[in-house]
């Protein structure tokens, strides 16, 4: 299936002339399907400098009742917290993983290093197996409505938009 993940909409901005703001763009989805695939940890370590996890949790919310009436409702979507920095803080927040032992700071010149691995799967499952195959998307600013059909987001401006 080749339709639009959530990865795909942490990326897209309308360029409406004269938009301000138009990023994140709101989520109105009539159609989601579920595609599971393998969760490779460290691509999606490598996301997470990458993205913009505020956009993440809104597209979350937009989706939920969607995600529930085409999906089923033995279907859970994951929770995530509010913000990355709230998990590396589940420990004492001074370095140590709450046993007295440090931590391996090898690789933690980002917080990504510092995840779960239950958080990495929620994000797997969140950014790239949940796929989008109709609805619109909407600027936040302008109201300017785009489609997605077939899992395409159609982010064509029109002349006058230009």
């Amino acid at each position: 299936m080749d339709s639009m993940r959530l990865l795909t909409h942490n990326y897209l901005q309308s360029n409406v002339k004269g938009t301000e703001k138009g990023y994140p763009l709101v989520i109105e989805p009539t159609k989601i399907e579920l595609e599971e695939s393998p969760c490779d940890l460290d691509f999606i370590r490598a996301l997470l400098s990458k993205i913009d996890y505020d956009a993440v949790l809104s597209a979350r919310g937009q989706i939920l009742e969607r995600c529930r009436a085409d999906l089923g409702s033995e279907f859970v979507l994951p929770e995530l917290p509010e913000s990355i920095s709230t998990c590396s803080e589940a420990s004492d927040g001074d370095g140590s993983n709450g046993d007295g032992d440090e931590k391996d700071h090898t690789n933690t010149s980002s917080l990504s290093s510092e995840i779960d691995e239950g958080l990495m799967k929620k994000l797997h499952l969140i950014l790239l197996d949940i796929h989008i195959v109709e609805g619109h998307l909407i600027c936040p600013d302008t109201g300017r409505r785009f489609n997605i059909t077939k899992g395409i987001p159609n982010m064509i401006l029109h002349e006058d938009e230009i």
